[in-house]
């Protein structure tokens, strides 16, 4: 029997409730595939796409003394370089997840540099951006002037010395930037002094006198190195030298003689006279450095405030402070040699001793005076009074104790 047509339908409905759940179940549809496909495509994109460079300082006329940052976004970076249009790179570590990279030395001032970073991609995409900045001039510029020279033989008391021509406010800054190597890793220490010029000082001594032998490195990476007071460092210092004998110049004032020693033997003996009792023209005592061999020269008393005692042309002269005691021929005293001490303060002997001695002595060489007439010891400021200051006070003189 034919069922009626209202019951049909609603058969025909129950159906479509039962099926609904099942559809929800069912495969995903074509748009909907189409759109979640697209979706993991952006991803991929997004992997894909090269890493995210930033460069810290940037633009022009940044502040100078400044270390360089470099980050990646997006992927590590691979390699970076900055360099200065000479060329002359701030060297720097990639960080150890390869996110970022700092330069390990400062900018300078008033130079351009380029940033050149390579960099590698989530998805392995490597590309190459680079970069430009500009740092501010310096206002006022911070020169160097260093003692020993490079490539010279000197005596066993010779220190490291540098004079700065404009004050030093930030010394510890400045003491970070220096480096002192030796080839027996002798020990020593920078100490600050005003130079006897007025100007700031800075010395490296071992504590005792060098092993003859020792081979001897400053480097000072002071490019970029703010100074303080306005003043800035626009590039580096080095040296190297080496020890040459152990040579003393032991001078008793009281006994009016020389004794030079090398390598711990008396090679002469040497009569002198020293600065004249009493007064304004006696010697300095304690150890003294040979500063120069200066050879000929005019001395005159005026300069070193004596009046108008002298003014003549002195052979064999041998500096040993800025204050202007010298070794020397003196050839108008010949008749205190060993006698008298009848001088303005120098040590004088004959022409043939000085000659002799002259050829003997280098920069360096320790002169240990003695006496007890004498106007005091020689500073450290004075020439090279280093060795008078004993070695914990010396070590208390660094910025950095």
């Amino acid at each position: 029997m034919e069922a009626p047509l209202s019951h049909i339908r609603v058969r025909i409905a129950a159906v479509a409730v039962l099926l609904a759940p099942l559809a929800a179940c069912s495969p995903e549809s074509g748009s909907d595939a189409a759109a979640r496909s697209a979706g993991h495509g952006g991803t991929e994109a997004a992997r894909g796409r090269p890493a995210t460079v930033t460069v810290v300082p940037e633009g022009r006329g940044v502040r100078a003394g400044e270390t360089v940052k470099v980050t990646a976004a997006g992927g590590t970076l691979t390699s970076v370089t900055v360099a200065d249009a000479d060329g002359h790179a701030l060297r720097g570590t990639v960080s150890a997840d390869g996110a970022s990279w700092v330069s390990r030395r400062k900018s300078a001032p008033g130079t351009s540099y380029t940033v050149t970073a390579t960099t590698t991609a989530e998805a392995g995409t490597k590309s190459t951006t680079t970069s430009v900045f500009t740092t501010a001039r310096a206002d006022k510029v911070n020169k160097v002037d260093w003692r020993p020279g490079a490539n010279t033989t000197v005596g066993i008391a010779q220190p490291v010395s540098l004079v700065f021509d404009h004050p030093v406010t930030d010394r510890a800054e400045v003491e970070k930037q220096l480096k002192i190597t030796t080839s027996d890793r002798t020990e020593g220490s920078w100490g600050w002094m005003k130079d006897w010029s007025g100007r700031d000082r800075v010395d490296w001594r071992p504590k005792e006198y060098w092993k003859p032998g020792t081979k001897v490195t400053l480097e000072a990476e002071l490019n970029g190195t703010d100074s303080g007071d306005g003043g800035w460092f626009v590039r580096d210092y080095s040296t190297t030298f080496t020890i040459g004998a152990s040579q003393v110049a032991e001078v008793d004032l009281d006994r009016k003689l020389l004794t030079f020693e090398r390598d711990g033997r008396t090679v002469r003996t040497i009569p002198v006279s020293g600065g004249t009792p009493g007064g304004d023209k006696r010697s300095w005592r304690g150890t003294a450095v040979l500063m120069a061999k200066e050879g000929t020269i005019n001395m005159n008393s005026e300069t070193v405030g004596l009046g108008d005692s002298y003014d003549k042309m002195v052979n064999h002269s041998m500096r040993l402070t800025w204050s202007g005691m010298y070794a020397h021929a003196a050839p108008w005293n010949h008749q205190w040699f060993g006698k008298a001490n009848m001088s303005s303060g120098c040590l004088g002997m004959s022409d043939a001793d000085a000659a002799w001695f002259y050829g003997q002595v280098r920069p360096g060489d320790p002169f240990e005076i003695t006496g007890r007439d004498t106007k005091g010891t020689v500073a450290p400021g004075n020439g090279f009074g280093n060795w008078n200051v004993p070695w914990n006070r010396w070590q208390a003189m660094s910025a950095l104790r």
